[in-house]
């Protein structure tokens, strides 16, 4: 019974250190936003959400959330849901916008 308990508390432990986000710099910036992951969004400032609905495929609502995340002016955006709606074929998406990082800017 004991080696089971010690498996399963390294087994938990092990769990927990792979949730951890280490921070990691977004790309450069473009003419576009650019989408990102959780660990390049630490240091941005946030300008919002959005959100949008669309029929087709999870590639369609997210090439609508680029295109509203261009439109608002942001830097980066971050997709943080992405499900099909009740309707089949209805996909609903969620995301973060960012944006340029002001840490360079703040150097001298």
């Amino acid at each position: 019974m004991r080696p089971i308990l010690s498996l399963v508390l390294i087994l938990f432990l092990s769990a927990c250190s792979a949730l951890k986000t280490m921070p990691k710099p977004p790309p450069a910036p473009t003419q576009q936003a650019q989408e990102i992951d959780r660990a390049q969004s630490l240091n941005l400032p946030k300008l919002g959400t959005i959100s949008a609905a669309q029929r087709g495929s999870p590639d369609d609502v997210q090439r609508t959330i680029a295109a509203r995340a261009n439109a608002a002016g942001a830097t980066y955006y971050q997709i943080v849901s992405l499900s099909e709606s009740i309707v089949p074929g209805q996909w609903y998406a969620n995301a973060i916008l960012y944006g340029p990082s002001t840490a360079g800017s703040t150097q001298k």
